[in-house]
């Protein structure tokens, strides 16, 4: 592989690595901002929308134009639904009504799904290194999160409804990382997101616009529109400008193994905040996530990809 494309590659994983860190910070955020009972699940996927579209499209003014064929509007307004709007709002939904750990091991069959969409959609091979990094990382996690105390909120029980909008969560966010990796490479990342969320906030917002205006802001605690601040303008915008960054450089199932450094994230945080503590279990669980990421990394099928 030449220089080039190392680099190519490196930037990939670095864009991956500090999206899904970003994620991380963003369950915890999301947790207690619902846990506070001050927003909807949809208000606040209509202040992300509106926020990363205001931003996105600020940044593209300072961005070489580039023009977008209506063919091409069509395909990125469906990866629009499927990568941000049915993932986010179920996202949100689901947390109200799963526990932290439940979430997080339903959470586990986003990069299984996307291996086998890629493998259908781009017809890339599920090769043996492949589902080896996979449960790997797989058996990482699920070490982690039966060993951690975790943060708490979401729910007090799991319904089985939760269950179902988590895997609606993995499954239409596979499905955006399997089908639409050619439609991104095409485009800057700027133009392709500041589209994908203005879609995004154009179908939201006639659902919840009523709602939103009457939102108490002003009663808000600080803590909580600081948190509100950081999803919209970290865990929206700047890792959803950092995940096309990775996805024009590494493979589908390679950019989804990021998800597991989510839970890692959380127990850290929980480490960091008294709620949890540092324990040899916790170190291998991390070790075997990131040489699960690894084994991927080194499968034929991620060989060419920063050429493809």
């Amino acid at each position: 592989m030449s220089t080039g494309s190392n680099k190519s590659t490196l930037i990939g994983h670095l864009a991956c690595f500090g999206a899904y860190c970003i994620f991380g910070f963003n369950i915890v955020c999301c947790k207690n901002i619902s846990n506070a009972h001050v927003l909807t699940p949809m208000d606040l996927f209509c202040l992300r929308a509106m926020g990363a579209t205001a931003l996105f499209w600020l940044l593209s003014l300072f961005m070489p134009k580039e023009k977008v064929p209506l063919k091409d509007m069509g395909q990125i307004f469906i990866a629009s639904m499927l990568g941000l709007f049915l993932t986010q709002i179920s996202f949100l939904k689901a947390i109200t009504m799963t526990t932290s750990i439940d979430t997080s091991i339903t959470n586990t069959c986003t990069p299984i799904l996307t291996m086998l969409v890629a493998a259908v959609a781009l017809k890339e091979p599920i090769t043996f290194k492949k589902i080896a990094g996979v449960l790997v990382s797989l058996a990482g996690v699920l070490f982690l999160i039966f060993n951690s105390v975790g943060l708490g909120g979401g729910a007090s029980e799991t319904k089985p409804m939760g269950i179902v909008l988590v895997v609606v969560n993995g499954l239409t966010f596979a499905l955006y990382l399997g089908i639409f990796r050619p439609l991104i490479s095409r485009y800057n990342v700027v133009t392709f997101m500041k589209w994908m969320f203005l879609f995004s906030m154009l179908v939201a917002l006639p659902f919840n616009a009523r709602h939103l205006v009457h939102v108490p802001f002003a009663q808000m605690e600080s803590k909580i529109l600081w948190q509100v601040a950081f999803v919209v303008v970290f865990a929206t915008f700047v890792a959803y400008f950092l995940i096309p960054v990775g996805q024009k450089r590494l493979r589908p199932t390679l950019v989804s193994m990021y998800n597991y450094v989510q839970p890692i994230i959380a127990t850290l945080i929980s480490i960091y905040i008294g709620l949890d503590h540092l324990t040899w279990k916790k170190l291998v669980a991390m070790v075997l996530v990131f040489t699960g990421v690894w084994i991927v990394n080194q499968s034929r099928a991620a060989a060419p990809q920063a050429n493809r």
